[in-house]
Formats: structure tokens, C-alpha cells, sequence
């Protein structure tokens, strides 16, 4: 009966290390903004990690100094069991809230991108074509960067522009100074929107920088590596979106002047590097994302009230 009890115990032990190693690489994956470690959650997390290590390591005392009976062999195993399925469970919530929060927060930006024929899903266009390109990225670039904090950072460019009046978005013809110098401020304006939500400090600097120029001439002046790796990411995924999409003063280009139009500003306006990983990517992919887009933006315009009046 001893090797059945052993062999009980040894599953259990097995079942312990896994779900200890499962665990910090689960947290470690998804600390970004949405699931912040911090504080008493910092705590928790670093105590269910000496917890399982503790575990271990009575398990592996009572397995070859113990005198234990099949019951107890039995209890010790179910434990690890219980704690595996738990573990799990936690895992599955945690996923389930990112998913849940991400759905919401692109049907926010989409119905009020939808009022706005100059923006019309143009955030969530960035987003996935951010995302595209980050699936793309050297691994030594991915470890920089959090996906998740990434997507959030592409996905809430524009929230600076609820700040611009209208009259100047859809203005089309070209802005007169006074009107620029106000629509560059949105950038500004979205970092200050976001300032309430202390987790949204990660990617503050990613929103505020994503009009930067690598040779210096953006809003703030930043140049090359000063720009941070993420904006320049953005910077690429925006300018592409904004070139095949319609607006109030232009019509809408095709791929290949869009990707043309990405090269010629390659060295000048955008990282050279990451244009060259863009033109890559497989064209269908590329148009896959601006497909996608239109179908998302077609749910969120299916109920149109804006000219109608409300009693």
C-alpha cells in the first residue's frame, strides 16, 4: 500500500510545481493595465505562490518521512486537485474579464466614432492594424511591450478629439493655425482624460507621442529612439488608416498608395524599421482588418437616432 500512497502523493507534488510554475507565468503575462498587480492584489498573488511552494514541500517530506495511510495519501492528492481546479478557474475569469472589458471599451469608441463621418471606426482600424504589426515585431521588440496595454494605447488615440470642437474635425478645407494649434492638443487632451484611471499611466506617454515624427518635426519634437517604441508602432498603423479611409477632405486611397505613401515617409516621418515590417505583412491581412472594421462599425450604426429628435 505504500507505493500507492507515494504514487498519490507524488501526483499531488507534480500537480503543485505545475500549478506554481502556471501561475507566475500566467501573472506575469497578464500584468498590464486592465489586470494590475498592485498593493494587496501584489500580495495575494506572492502569497498563493508560497503557498503552493509550502505545499510542495510537505508533500515531499510526508513522502519519504511520513508514515501515511491511503487516506491520507488520498486527502493530500484531492488537495492538490481541488487547488489545480481552482487555479483554473481563476485563470478562466481573469481572461473572461479582459475579454469582456475589451468588448466593451471598442463598442464605446465605436458608437461615438460612428457620429463622427471623419472618424468612423478609424480607432478600432488602428488597433487592429497595431496589433497586426506587434504579431510581426522581432521577439526582442515583443518583450518591450505589453500586448494587451499595446492595444489599449492604439484603441484610445483619438479620445482627445471629444475635446475638439466639431466645427474644426469636419472642417474640409484646411484648418487655419488658431484651428491646429487646437486639434494638435488632442493627444494632450486624451492623456488628461485617462489621468483618473492609475493603471492607464503605462501607455500615457505611447497616446501622447503617437504624432511624432522620427526626424524630429511632431508635436512635442521628439526624434528617432526618443519616440517611444510603441507610438512608433501606432504612428505607422495611424497613418495607413488614415490614408485608405474617407474623410470630410479627401476620398479614400487604395493599398498600394497607401503602402507607397508609408515607404516615401519611411526615414522621415516614420520608423523606418517597423514600415519595412508593415510592407511584410500579407496584403490580405492588412485588408482583412479594414473588412473587419466595417462590419463592426455597421452593429454599432444599425440604430442611427442622430437626426432624429428626442421627447
Amino acid at each position: 500500500m505504500r507505493v500507492v500512497e507515494n504514487g498519490l502523493i507524488l501526483c499531488g507534488i507534480i500537480l503543485m510545481v505545475h500549478n506554481t510554475l502556471q501561475s507566475i507565468r500566467f501573472f506575469s503575462l497578464q500584468k498590464d493595465i486592465i489586470i494590475d498587480c498592485s498593493g494587496k492584489q501584489k500580495a495575494l498573488l506572492y502569497g498563493s505562490y508560497a503557498g503552493s511552494i509550502l505545499l510542495c514541500a510537505i508533500y515531499i517530506v510526508t513522502m519519504f518521512t511520513g508514515e501515511t495511510n491511503i487516506w491520507e495519501g488520498m486527502v493530500l492528492f484531492l488537495t492538490a486537485l481541488i487547488f489545480t481546479l481552482l487555479l483554473l478557474w481563476i485563470f478562466t475569469s481573469v481572461n473572461n474579464v479582459k475579454g469582456r472589458t475589451r468588448e466593451i471599451s471598442e463598442a464605446l469608441i465605436g458608437v461615438i466614432e460612428a457620429g463622427d463621418t471623419n472618424l468612423d471606426g478609424h480607432s478600432i482600424h488602428v488597433m487592429e492594424l497595431t496589433m497586426l504589426i506587434y504579431d510581426y515585431l522581432p521577439a526582442a521588440y515583443q518583450d518591450q511591450i505589453k500586448a494587451e496595454n499595446l492595444r489599449y494605447a492604439a484603441l484610445l488615440l483619438d479620445l482627445g478629439k471629444l475635446g475638439i470642437p466639431g466645427r474644426i474635425l469636419n472642417k474640409p478645407g484646411k484648418l487655419e493655425k488658431e484651428e491646429w494649434d487646437l486639434m494638435r492638443r488632442h493627444p494632450e487632451i486624451g492623456v488628461k482624460v485617462l489621468k483618473s484611471i492609475k493603471s492607464f499611466d503605462a501607455i500615457s506617454d505611447w497616446i501622447l507621442y503617437h504624432h511624432e515624427r522620427v526626424d524630429g518635426g511632431g508635436y512635442y519634437h521628439l526624434k528617432g529612439a526618443e519616440i517611444p517604441l510603441a507610438a512608433r508602432i501606432i504612428a505607422v498603423a495611424d497613418t495607413y488608416s488614415a490614408i485608405v479611409m474617407v474623410r470630410s477632405y479627401k476620398p479614400s486611397r487604395s493599398y498600394d498608395d497607401a503602402l507607397a505613401a508609408l515607404k516615401i515617409a519611411a526615414g522621415t516621418q516614420l520608423d523606418r524599421e517597423l514600415v519595412d515590417i508593415f510592407a511584410e505583412i500579407p496584403r490580405e491581412k492588412i485588408e482583412k482588418c479594414t473588412k473587419q472594421v466595417q462590419v463592426k462599425m455597421e452593429a454599432f450604426m444599425h440604430e442611427d437616432f442622430r437626426d432624429e429628435e428626442v421627447y
